[in-house]
């Protein structure tokens, strides 16, 4: 089942899965796999439909061998999304727009390889009226997708994010963290270090509206990077001169943040584009 949100792009895992339901990734889990992993006595693994005539007619001792197979396995996947008042910004693209675009992409994408998809939604706090079950089902993800795109957030900070942690699986999982980052550092990488057990994406949503097409002359409304509040200034002389300057800090920071824990992220300013995020897996992760 497609949705007009939904676009499917590519992601591949750097780790064997250790899930016990059937997937499309390589895992630790012994199984009808296609994956070899060596023999092992009969008495060990009784499965004569795995039987080794050859090795067996061979082994001296007469014991009976079996081949043994890795199966392919299930991997968690979770959109963490920031419900903060800076995701309310509409500039080129709205950016809760783009975040439903991304949810809704990623829970189809999910569910073509049967790994199971979770929505967790943060502000100052967790939002639990903004999560879901694990599932492969494709209802419950679209009608989350279709409530953030409508979403108007309240003028509240995004220092919830740590907070996600414990709602996450204990099984390693692989999580697309949607936000612009408008949040003070520290907050983050205490987030950062809570999920170090996972796999993180950092999707970042910038809007060029934000920073580098304002207009002239005139009053506008900036996001503080560090507190995530909102500013109405007058724009003047170098004011544009000093805003951008300030987004290019903003950025060399997060990124010397993410690398700290191999985390390259990845920027978005003209919307969400599958397949630029399908090549960022093939860049950055190994399968």
């Amino acid at each position: 089942m497609t949705h007009a949100l939904a676009k499917e792009f590519t992601y591949q895992i750097g780790w064997r899965s250790r899930g016990r339901h059937a997937g499309r990734h390589a895992s630790v889990q012994r199984g009808l796999g296609m994956d070899f992993v060596g023999h092992a006595p009969l008495i060990s693994y009784p499965d004569p439909r795995r039987i080794d005539l050859r090795l067996t007619l061979r082994d001296p001792a007469e014991q009976v061998f079996v081949r043994i197979f890795n199966q392919r396995s299930a991997t968690p996947i979770y959109v963490v999304c920031d419900l903060s008042g800076s995701m309310g910004f509409s500039g080129e693209h709205h950016k809760l727009q783009i975040a439903a675009e991304i949810t809704a992409s990623a829970a189809y994408s999910a569910s073509r390889v049967n790994d199971p998809f979770t929505f967790i939604g943060f502000d100052q706090q967790v939002r639990e009226d903004w999560m879901s079950h694990p599932s492969t089902r494709l209802q419950g993800a679209y009608q989350m997708a279709e409530r953030l795109r409508d979403y108007q957030p309240p003028q509240v900070g995004g220092d919830g994010l740590a907070q996600v942690v414990p709602y996450l699986s204990r099984e390693r999982a692989l999580i697309f963290l949607v936000s612009d980052f408008h949040m003070p550092l520290p907050v983050l990488e205490e987030a950062l270090v809570g999920m170090q057990r996972h796999h993180v994406v950092p999707m970042v949503l910038w809007d060029a509206a934000e920073y580098r097409k304002l207009p002239e002359f005139g009053v506008t409304h900036i996001t503080d990077s560090e507190t995530g509040e909102r500013r109405t200034v007058f724009l003047r002389g170098d004011m544009h001169a000093r805003i951008q300057a300030a987004f290019a800090e903003r950025r060399a920071a997060l990124s010397a943040l993410f690398m700290r824990y191999d985390l390259p992220p990845f920027f978005m300013e003209d919307g969400f584009k599958p397949d630029a995020l399908t090549e960022y897996f093939y860049q950055f992760v190994a399968a």
